[in-house]
């Protein structure tokens, strides 16, 4: 059997996964691996047989995505000749991560296409909507990367094709401590927003993994430093508590360690803003802004209570699964 396995590379979360299933794939069959997108930050442990630009979604520096800067940089030409030269029909199996190039593609060459993402699961009817009304949003999440079947990822499986987080092995076989320390994700955030904030709370330490860094530099209690896997793993695995968007790698993980989380949920994104009230739901701390943030930070500090869930090792099993049903 041959598969081609499509990942959506805007963002880390889908990268983050793809270090775990792709090895399982490349066990069970010849796997080829194709990424798109231009936002990633993560370098990926396995070889890329296709890389395109996608349609990508541009992070500001002001809490959300930059759309002016979005709509500039997209290439549709580029991508409708990806998606006409994307040689679909070659493999046995098409399973795409939200990944727009494979999925258009596999539409267009009338090609069965596998969908297995987090965002399917926001997609399902069960799952938890936020109060805003997002039609942009809705309509952005269906078409972005259509597929024949859709499986997803979710804090809570609440349908037979709903899975539980992919935890990866860095983080659920490692032994967990809690050091002084808070971890902090914000890419939609400026190092300066991010300084002015928590200069407020002067006597914790902050490690803040920032897009908008190239190397590392301290200002008093913040040590910023560029986005890495291993060392925000490093990190991320002795902090006292992870601050970052109301995406669902890192929040899954956080829960998964009993870490204290507060998540903020990126503006013009639709998905975190589910993944939010989801989270509310299950008493996290949820942020509706950064900028004046410091007094709920402190309140979330000094009072919050933790949240543990042992998320199941199911990773092998729904791609055997999958690949049995339909392969």
């Amino acid at each position: 059997m041959k598969i081609l396995y499509a990942i959506q590379g805007t963002g880390n979360g889908h990268l983050a996964r793809a270090t775990e299933i792709v090895p399982i794939l490349k066990s069970l069959a010849d796997t080829d691996v194709l990424v798109s997108g231009t936002q990633a930050d993560l370098k990926v442990p396995f070889d890329i047989d296709y890389c395109f630009s996608g349609l990508s979604f541009i992070v500001g520096q002001n809490g959300g995505v930059d759309i002016l800067k979005t709509i500039q940089t997209i290439p549709i030409l580029q991508f409708l000749r990806d998606i006409r030269s994307l040689p679909v029909k070659q493999y046995d199996l098409v399973i795409s991560d939200f990944e727009p190039v494979s999925a258009w593609a596999c539409w267009l060459q009338k090609k069965y296409c596998i969908g297995l993402s987090h965002q399917n699961a926001v997609l399902h009817p069960s799952a938890p909507k936020p109060a805003i009304n997002d039609l942009l949003g809705k309509l952005i999440l269906k078409k972005y990367a259509p597929a024949n079947i859709q499986y997803g990822f979710n804090f809570k499986p609440f349908s037979p094709v709903i899975f539980p987080p992919v935890i990866r092995s860095a983080i659920r076989n490692a032994e967990a401590t809690v050091k002084a320390h808070y971890t902090v994700y914000l890419p939609a955030y400026s190092n300066q927003q991010i300084q002015d904030v928590l200069s407020q709370i002067p006597d914790t330490e902050w490690q803040v993994f920032s897009k908008h860094s190239k190397h590392n530099y301290t200002a008093g209690n913040i040590h910023f430093q560029p986005v890495s896997l291993e060392r925000f793993t490093e990190s991320f695995l002795s902090c006292t508590g992870l601050i970052c968007t109301a995406g669902f790698e890192g929040p899954a993980e956080a829960i998964f360690l009993g870490k204290k989380l507060c998540v903020i949920p990126m503006k013009g994104q639709y998905e975190q803003f589910c993944n939010a009230a989801n989270l509310k739901s299950m008493g996290i701390k949820v942020l509706d802004h950064f900028t004046r943030s410091a007094p709920e930070l402190i309140d979330w500090m000094q009072n919050s209570t933790v949240l543990q869930f042992s998320f199941p090792d199911m990773t092998d099993e729904i791609l055997e699964e999958i690949l049995l049903k339909h392969g």
